[in-house]
C-alpha cells in the first residue's frame, strides 16, 4: 500500500510596512490639492455640456441664465438723488435714503457700490471726493464701505453743533395731535443722523414709542415690537383706525344735532281738539262762525264808522270810566247798541 504523501501549506511571506510621518502643514496641502482636482474634473465636466445647472433627469440639462450686472447706465436710470455738499442735514439724509433705495433695485455689484454713488455728487461735494481719492489712492478709496462712506460724508457735511442740535429735536420729538405719519417721517430722518443715540435697536424702538400720544402708546407698547418697522406699522395702522372711529362718532353726534334743530324750529302742531273748538265759536255780534265777538269784521267796521263820527259806542262806554274788564265792556256795548 503506497503511503499518502503529505502537503504542507507555505507560510505567507510577511510583509514589512513603513509609514513616514505627514504634519499638519503636509496634510492641508493633500487636502486642498484633493479639492482642487475635484473642482477642476467638474469644471471640465461642465465646459463638456456646457452649463453647470443641475440635470433634470430626462438627458437634458437645465439652463439658468446668469445674472446681468448692473452697469451704470442700468444704476442711473433708477434715477438716484445728486448731492452739492451745500444742500444741509435734511437733504444727506435724503441722498443716503435714496441710494440705499437705488442700491436693493439695481442689482448692483459690492465692486461697484462707492463708484457708483460717487458719481452722483457735484460741486463741493464732488471736490471733497476728488481730494480724498487723490490722498489715501484710488484702489483704497473705492474699496470702503458704503457704511464708512455715510459716516466720513456725517463728518464732512453735519458740524458737531448741528447734529447736537438734531439730538436734542430727536430727544423732544412727540406726535403732534394725531399726526402719526408726519411723527413717522421725523423720526427716521432724525434717527439716521442720530446713529450715535441708539446703539441697539431697542433703544430706537423705546424712544419711538415714547413719543406716541396717549391714545395708542400702552398699545404699541403691549405689542413688544421687535424691529423699527414693525412697531411703525402697528402705530400707524392703530391711529388710523382710532381716527376713523373718533370721525364715525363726531358725524353720528352731528346728525343728532341737526334732527333736535329741525324739531325746534318745526311749530308745534294744533290738537284736533283746538281745532274743532275753533271751528265751533259763534260770534254773538254777526251770528257767524270761527270767530269771537271780538274779532267780528262787523262789529270793527261799526267802530271805525262811529270814531269818525265822534260818538261811537266804545267811546261813550271809555267815558264813563275805563276801569272795566273786556267782558264788561262787551256787555256795556250790548246794553247801548240794543
Amino acid at each position: 500500500m503506497t503511503p499518502k504523501k503529505r502537503t504542507t501549506r507555505a507560510s505567507p511571506a510577511t510583509t514589512t510596512i513603513t509609514t513616514t510621518p505627514v504634519t499638519n502643514a503636509q496634510l492641508k496641502a493633500l487636502i486642498d490639492q484633493g479639492v482642487a482636482d475635484a473642482l477642476a474634473a467638474r469644471d471640465a465636466d461642465r465646459s463638456m455640456n456646457g452649463d453647470d445647472s443641475h440635470n433634470s433627469g430626462t438627458g437634458v440639462r437645465r439652463h439658468t441664465p446668469l445674472a446681468c450686472k448692473c452697469t451704470y447706465l442700468d444704476f442711473m436710470k433708477c434715477k438716484p438723488l445728486y448731492f452739492k455738499g451745500t444742500e444741509g442735514v435734511v437733504e444727506l439724509t435724503q441722498w443716503f435714503e435714496r441710494m440705499e433705495t437705488v442700491f436693493r433695485i439695481s442689482n448692483y455689484t459690492v465692486e461697484n457700490q462707492i463708484k457708483f454713488a460717487t458719481c452722483t455728487l457735484l460741486g463741493s461735494a464732488l471736490t471733497w471726493w476728488n481730494s480724498h481719492v487723490k490722498t489715501v489712492g484710488y484702489d483704497v478709496a473705492y474699496a470702503m464701505t458704503w457704511t464708512n462712506l455715510k459716516k466720513k460724508m456725517t463728518d464732512k457735511y453735519c458740524p458737531r453743533g448741528e447734529i447736537k442740535k438734531l439730538e436734542v429735536e430727536m430727544w423732544n420729538l412727540k406726535v403732534k395731535g394725531t399726526d402719526v405719519v408726519g411723527y413717522n417721517q421725523c423720526f427716521q430722518e432724525l434717527a439716521l443722523m442720530c446713529a450715535r443715540m441708539f446703539l441697539e435697536e431697542s433703544d430706537k424702538i423705546e424712544k419711538y414709542v415714547g413719543g406716541l400720544p396717549d391714545m395708542i402708546h400702552e398699545s404699541v407698547m403691549a405689542s413688544k415690537p421687535k424691529i423699527m418697522q414693525d412697531a411703525i406699522e402697528f402705530a400707524t395702522e392703530l391711529m388710523d383706525k382710532k381716527i376713523s372711529t373718533l370721525a364715525e362718532c363726531q358725524a353720528k353726534n352731528k346728525r343728532k344735532l341737526d334732527n333736535n334743530n329741525q324739531a325746534q324750529q318745526q311749530p308745534p302742531k294744533k290738537s284736533p281738539a283746538t281745532t274743532n273748538n275753533q271751528r265751533n265759536l259763534t260770534c254773538y255780534e254777526c251770528g257767524n262762525q270761527g270767530h269771537y265777538k271780538s274779532d267780528c269784521p262787523e262789529l270793527k267796521n261799526q267802530n271805525h264808522g262811529n270814531q269818525a263820527g265822534g260818538t261811537g259806542a266804545r267811546g261813550m262806554v271809555h267815558a264813563l270810566g275805563g276801569g272795566e274788564t273786556n267782558q264788561d265792556l262787551n256787555d256795556m256795548e250790548d246794553d247801548i247798541n240794543a
